[in-house]
């Protein structure tokens, strides 16, 4: 992972998961290389914060409602058995 520059947000996106109710969620992870924060969507709430100021968490959730079309889909596409996948 190459050294992010100071102001640079890296978002990561999780598979889709299952409760034991059977409702489906994601989790999304922002990073600068200071900071991080992670979400969880459908509910775009902020789960986890270590450093981000309490505006950024609300930045955050806000772009989390008005990308969460495009972020289920991320999460959607992700395979989590394509990595054990392979010449083996």
């Amino acid at each position: 992972m190459k050294d992010l520059k100071a102001g640079e947000l890296k978002m990561s996106v999780s598979a889709v998961c299952r409760s034991e109710q059977g409702d489906k969620y994601a989790f999304v992870t922002f990073q600068d290389g200071v900071r991080s924060a992670e979400g969880k969507i459908p509910e775009c709430k902020i789960m986890k914060n270590d450093g981000f100021a309490e505006i950024e968490v609300q930045q955050l959730e806000l772009y989390l409602k008005e990308n969460l079309a495009d972020l289920k889909k991320m999460a959607a596409s992700i395979d989590i058995f394509s990595a054990f996948k392979g010449d083996h």
